[in-house]
């Protein structure tokens, strides 16, 4: 056996370990924890409200409730454990999948290991007690990759990437590709039909609400305004504020807790 061949099986023996499934399985409760506080906050600005509208606003948000950091330290551990699962995904693959679609989908897990380590980091950070405003650091970093050479075209790059996942999101959740993650042939004709309709809202919702992102992050290069690359948060301000925006962005923040109910469905049925 090669020395490739070793550390591959090693790999795949340790990705199909009994106590990183649960870990995984926890995660997903935590994450749609996470987004239905998102979809809560997101809906409080939908009538006036300026708090933070995105996902550290929701870890933040959840911190301040009773036995609230014990909840944020449990979903640091749980976006942890997400996190060393796609890490293995795209390092060996997902099982059965083969050709070109496997190998999207082990770049697609490695960029989902790098999102909920992210949101690991957001709790640790507001464990320690630090601002982990996102919309701000964000615009600070915008700020000075401006003011490099080359740096407005880096920003308007990453964010057409933004809108493109954005895209991507509504794409993967009208089509219902995200059923072929989930173990359908353990739910019953309610379940699995309650189940594509909490995922195709909710995609949709989060592809939404990337989609604008990334358009304020192009625009923040085209009119060299930072202010406008505040992400999630100043996304779904932005829709607040347009006529008939209020309606729309309750029903952007109804998708969001669609998705947020589709992660415990997810904590149940998804392949791990």
């Amino acid at each position: 056996m090669s020395a490739t061949e070793h550390v591959r099986g090693t790999a795949s023996r340790a990705a199909d370990s009994k106590p990183l499934e649960l870990l995984a399985r926890g995660g997903f409760v935590m994450y749609g924890v996470i987004h239905l506080l998102f979809a809560w906050l997101a809906l409080q600005v939908a009538f006036g409200s300026s708090a933070e509208s995105d996902q550290s606003g929701a870890i933040q948000h959840l911190a301040a409730q009773p036995f609230g950091r014990f909840l944020v330290i449990v979903s640091v551990v749980g976006m942890i454990g997400l996190a060393v699962w796609q890490a293995f995904e795209a390092a060996i693959g997902e099982s059965g999948m083969r050709g070109r679609s496997a190998v999207a989908e082990r770049v697609v897990s490695g960029f989902r290991a790098v999102l909920y380590l992210y949101f690991a980091w957001i709790g640790i950070k507001v464990l320690q007690g630090a601002n982990a405003s996102t919309g701000d650091s964000q615009q600070q970093n915008a700020s000075t990759m401006m003011d490099g050479s080359g740096g407005r075209l880096l920003v308007g790059l990453i964010g057409v990437a933004v809108a493109a996942i954005g895209i991507g999101l509504v794409v993967y959740g009208v089509t219902g590709k995200f059923e072929k993650h989930l173990n359908t042939q353990q739910m019953n004709t309610t379940v699995r039909r309650t189940t594509r309709r909490l995922g195709v809202a909710g995609y949709s919702a989060k592809g939404v609400a990337y989609t604008i992102a990334g358009g304020l992050i192009v625009a923040a290069a085209v009119t060299y305004d930072p202010e406008k690359a505040r992400g999630l948060d100043a996304a779904l301000k932005l829709l607040a504020g347009q006529p008939y925006g209020p309606w729309l962005l309750g029903l952007v923040a109804l998708g969001i807790a669609a998705y947020g109910v589709y992660c415990f469905s997810q904590s149940r049925y998804r392949k791990v």
